[in-house]
């Protein structure tokens, strides 16, 4: 196989960081090569000087045996480089045609030719296989996640991407879509486009690549032929200690009734009950669209139309907002962190005070000393990596984030934790952080609902598992019973089969 793109010897610092050290990579024809490491690795910075978003101070890159010491995004978009990231750029509000012809529209005479553009929508969808799913004409607004991930592979297509990069892309999607999206990327493959693809979820690198490289501290550790690792041995070589998939802690004890909603409905849930004990661990799973979010948000008040009760210890409540949700003990950490759980551009101690400014203040004034000496203690008290307390939380990794916004509920004092796809971005070592401190909450006598759509880290964790299905609470899964076929035959059962809800 020819190569299509090699980076040489190529180095990055920022100011006080190192962040790639002689990183050498190659990428062939028609292959589709993983990179994997954890977070603040290199991984993103070596992406970026692939498609000309950062300049490398040294080394060089040549695509398709050209050299050069440096790419713009014009040139790397010119030279047939795109990428597909987690959180992509579509203009919403425009049709799926407009966003893939966005900036090279077909036209005559100043006039654009809009049935041109449509046609030839629909024959990119044909050629990966995706015809028939979603219309050229429907707005982005109104598609999944998934879908709109589609959207980005046709744009890239149309600009005759003949190197792709994938940046967890399967981070908010549930199993059916990843089936998915794997069989349009191999469809790209069967057509020589070469792809890079990056993901945290270790198991989809060995469902997918031909080969994988290991990044860690900004250094290439060593590149594999697929089926000659495992992947014991790319943790290893990731974190430099082995990780295991169980975090089952079994020495934890149930005790009394924390929660319990009876008949909870709105505009996406429809009667939902269920319970949750101090000391205990519950998982609730289901594909997109299920209501999981929905019926997360409905519990702590940000849903003005919910309908149902609410009791907390025992004792019946009216949880009309947020604020009244976290004076009841009750948090939610939000899917979206960095968005709807962090104030990016505040600092550390303020994030982890900003639930419980109350009560350190008096007459409207903080103090200061109470809001280091809380900030203090619980940096030290879950680890959390940061230079000082007055770091801007943008600057943090994705996992110390996560453990930012834990800690701004446990200053509040909340014992009943509604976790929303809590290691969404984490890598393997942060995300074995992040177990361990949920087991704790619940061994302290708290008690998590652990919303995700991965359904091995449920599987690890949690005493039983809740499966939605269409609004509803479809099914329980004890732990004794756990198995991904079962789990999966409730969170489809009785679905009827509609395509435009597929990826």
């Amino acid at each position: 196989m020819s190569k299509v793109l090699e980076a040489k010897n190529v180095s990055k610092e920022f100011p006080g960081v190192k962040a790639l050290e002689n990183v050498s990579f190659e990428l062939n024809e028609g292959e589709i090569h993983a990179i994997a490491g954890e977070n603040g690795a290199g991984k993103s910075t070596l992406i970026k000087i692939m498609t000309g978003a950062y300049v490398p101070n040294s080394g060089k890159i040549s695509v398709f045996g050209k050299e050069y010491e440096k790419l713009d995004p014009a040139l790397s978009q010119t030279l047939g480089i795109a990428a597909v990231y987690q959180e992509m750029v579509l203009a919403n509000d425009l049709t799926v045609a407009d966003n893939i012809f966005l900036g090279i529209e077909p036209s005559k005479s100043g006039f654009i030719k809009h049935k041109e553009k449509k046609a030839r929508t629909m024959e990119l969808m044909k050629s990966i296989g995706y015809e028939g799913i979603i219309s050229a004409n429907s707005i982005v607004r109104d598609l999944s996640t998934a879908q709109q991930g589609v959207v980005a592979i046709l744009r890239a297509l149309i600009r005759n991407a003949k190197i792709m990069i994938f940046d967890e892309p399967t981070a908010s999607l549930g199993s059916k879509e990843v089936d998915i999206l794997f069989k349009i990327i191999k469809t790209l493959k069967e057509k020589n486009i070469s792809i890079i693809y990056i993901s945290h979820r270790l198991e989809e690198i060995f469902k997918i690549a031909d080969n994988v490289t290991v990044m860690k501290d900004g250094k290439v550790i060593n590149t594999k032929d697929i089926k000659s690792t495992n992947i014991d041995e790319l943790i290893k070589m990731m974190v430099g200690r082995n990780v295991g998939n169980d975090f089952y802690n079994s020495k934890r004890k149930m005790g009394n009734e924390l929660f319990r909603c009876e008949h909870l409905s709105n505009y996406k849930v429809k009667d939902i009950s269920f319970s949750l004990k101090s000391g205990e661990i519950v998982g609730l799973y289901g594909l997109i669209g299920s209501g999981r979010t929905e019926l997360a948000m409905s519990i702590f008040g940000a849903d003005k139309s919910v309908h149902g009760d609410i009791y907390i210890s025992g004792n019946k409540v009216n949880l009309k907002s947020p604020e009244i949700a976290s004076k009841k003990s009750l948090s939610y950490l939000p899917e979206d962190r960095r968005r709807q759980g962090l104030a990016l551009q505040m600092s550390v101690k303020y994030n982890i005070n900003i639930a419980s400014y109350r009560k350190i203040s008096n007459f409207g004034f903080v103090d200061m000393k109470k809001e280091r000496f809380v900030a203090m203690d619980f940096v030290k008290a879950l680890s959390i990596k940061t230079p000082t307390l007055s770091q801007v939380v943008s600057n943090l990794s994705g996992g110390t984030q996560q453990k930012v916004v834990i800690a701004k509920w446990l200053a509040a004092n909340s014992k009943i934790f509604l976790m929303d796809e809590p290691t969404v971005g984490i890598d393997i070592g942060a995300k074995s952080d992040i177990y361990n401190l949920i087991n704790e909450l619940a061994q302290n006598g708290g008690t998590v609902l652990f919303i995700s759509s991965y359904m091995p880290e449920l599987m690890g964790i949690c005493d039983r598992i809740l499966v939605m299905n269409d609004g509803k609470l479809s099914g329980e899964v004890k732990r004794e019973e756990f198995s991904e076929e079962k789990i999966l035959s409730l969170a489809i059962k009785n679905q009827k089969e509609k395509k435009e809800t597929e990826i």
